[in-house]
């Protein structure tokens, strides 16, 4: 996993610091000395795959640039209940008030990588791969997206920018497929890969006729996505999207398709759990 980061999530720290301190911590202020230091650690209560580990330590040097962070895991690792995660020391003030935000983010992003590798697990007899898609909080996509990665999916496309992907409702306003993706053609001048949006057999055919990159197959039972796995013949990438359960995708990826994207990867998966103990002096 990567040791930097984006500028942006710099700002996506300062704003939940900001959010959280406020004013300033009346608790804390009012109970720790300046001076006073001490040595907290991370571990964890649940069984699951961390992401998110650096940026704890982010956050805790936002407040004191001086702290010592010490991580015992990397982003990927699986742990279980009682696995040491990290140890931090430094100013108590600082601590105290880095504190929830830095197991807020760390939760968050580890439960993600948890449910990806769910996922992931249930399709490794076959050569598919479960992608995420753009059904996150918004202003918090790149670390949702980087957790996906930490529990070994892939990215979808990470915004409207870097990808084509025509839905059912540019389908409508252009009048039909044919017409969408002649003024992709017409029109863009990026050479990005084409992806289509089908919900029938018949749109699937149409879609293979414009001989676009990706053909996703949007809520098609698994009989009818392996017609239209048949239908396509390789002329196309597939992508099985739409209510995707970890009871059932496995059965959609023996079905002949080259990608899954499972929405609830992002918008549900529960935080794991995690703990902050400051250790007695």
């Amino acid at each position: 996993m990567r040791e930097s980061y984006p500028e942006e999530v710099d700002v996506i720290l300062e704003l939940a610091l900001r959010e959280d301190i406020g004013t300033g911590d009346v608790t804390t202020q009012s109970i720790i000395s300046e001076e006073a230091v001490l040595t907290g650690e991370m571990c964890a209560k649940g069984t699951g795959v961390i992401s998110g580990i650096g940026l704890s330590g982010r956050i805790f040097r936002k407040l004191d640039p001086d702290c010592k962070w010490k991580e015992m895991v990397c982003d990927g690792d699986r742990v279980a209940p009682g696995d040491m995660i990290a140890r931090v020391e430094g100013r108590s003030r600082a601590i105290l008030s880095a504190e929830r935000t830095a197991l807020n983010i760390l939760q968050k992003m580890s439960g993600i990588s948890t449910v990806t590798s769910f996922f992931v697990e249930a399709v490794e007899d076959s050569p598919v791969k479960i992608k995420d898609t753009r059904k996150t909080l918004p202003g918090l996509r790149w670390l949702s997206k980087y957790a996906v990665a930490a529990g070994g999916g892939h990215n979808h496309r990470c915004g409207l920018y870097d990808g084509v992907l025509i839905k059912d409702n540019h389908i409508k306003a252009a009048g039909s497929i044919t017409a969408a993706v002649r003024r992709v053609r017409e029109n863009l001048a990026a050479k990005l890969p084409i992806e289509v949006e089908t919900k029938t057999i018949e749109q699937v055919e149409e879609a293979v006729s414009c001989a676009v990159d990706i053909i996703m197959l949007d809520n098609m039972d698994v009989r009818k996505i392996r017609k239209a796995v048949k239908l396509i013949d390789h002329r196309a990438l597939i992508e099985a999207s739409g209510g995707v359960t970890i009871e059932s995708v496995g059965k959609i990826a023996r079905s002949g398709v080259d990608f899954i994207s499972v929405g609830v990867l992002t918008h549900s998966a529960p935080c794991l759990d995690i703990s902050f103990d400051v250790l007695e002096s």
